[in-house]
């Protein structure tokens, strides 16, 4: 009797055991039972608690660096426009924080390993998170910034600090910042200009900077382009 007991105890450990989900070490995982507006924090390693009612689900946060991008426009000082390039590295490093701001990252009787947690949903939420935060602080800082006198790893740093000072409360920290300005084909000649007219500036060439930059201006631009030539028949 008692070695079926035991027997049936045992089965019954193997069950729930089997049952259990645990959290990874590679993730954040949260748990709501009030449809998202508190979320419990489950420590890698440790069961998931089983609940009851639509209002009960899991969803899982990366907890490793990942890369983001921003491509848009901005204007610099005295109206001069510009395409804008950012790459950037960045962490969650609240996974509390960062749902309430990404609310549509899990939903209920969704799979936190499905597409709702997909790479594709976290690309929405650096959208909607880190790419609006970047594009509104790069946005005011370029107002005032000579791009003639542009300094890309001076701004990047600023920026970078900025941008971080914003999306701490959002529980996101980045870790690398790049950004690069594309200015048009006239805004590139115009800068080569300016460029060269402080240098011969600087060795007192003024005139002869005027006259060179003039001729330059005038000097037919001629694009050679080879064609591969069809065969006669």
């Amino acid at each position: 009797m008692k070695k079926t007991n035991t027997l049936l105890f045992v089965a019954a450990l193997m069950a729930v055991l089997q049952s259990c989900d645990y959290a990874q070490s590679n993730v954040t995982t949260l748990v709501t039972d009030d449809c998202g507006v508190n979320w419990q924090v489950i420590k890698a390693g440790q069961s998931i608690p089983k609940g009851v009612g639509m209002c009960h689900y899991k969803i899982t946060i990366p907890d490793y660096p990942m890369q983001g991008e921003s491509r848009f426009k901005a204007t610099f000082k005295d109206r001069v426009l510009a395409d804008i390039e950012v790459t950037y590295d960045y962490s969650i490093i609240d996974a509390r924080a960062f749902v309430s701001e990404a609310k549509y990252l899990g939903k209920a009787n969704s799979n936190p390993d499905d597409e709702t947690n997909s790479s594709k949903a976290f690309e929405m939420a650096e959208n909607s998170v880190i790419d609006k935060r970047i594009k509104e602080v790069a946005r005011d800082i370029l107002v005032s910034e000579d791009i003639v006198d542009f300094s890309q790893s001076d701004f990047e740093d600023k920026l970078l600090k900025n941008v971080n000072q914003m999306l701490s409360v959002l529980g996101v920290q980045l870790s690398f910042l790049s950004f690069v300005p594309q200015p048009s084909e006239q805004t590139s000649q115009a800068i080569d200009v300016a460029t060269a007219m402080k240098i011969y500036a600087s060795k007192g060439l003024q005139e002869v900077g005027k006259s060179v930059i003039t001729a330059r201006a005038g000097a037919t631009k001629v694009t050679v382009e080879n064609k591969p030539q069809t065969p006669q028949q």
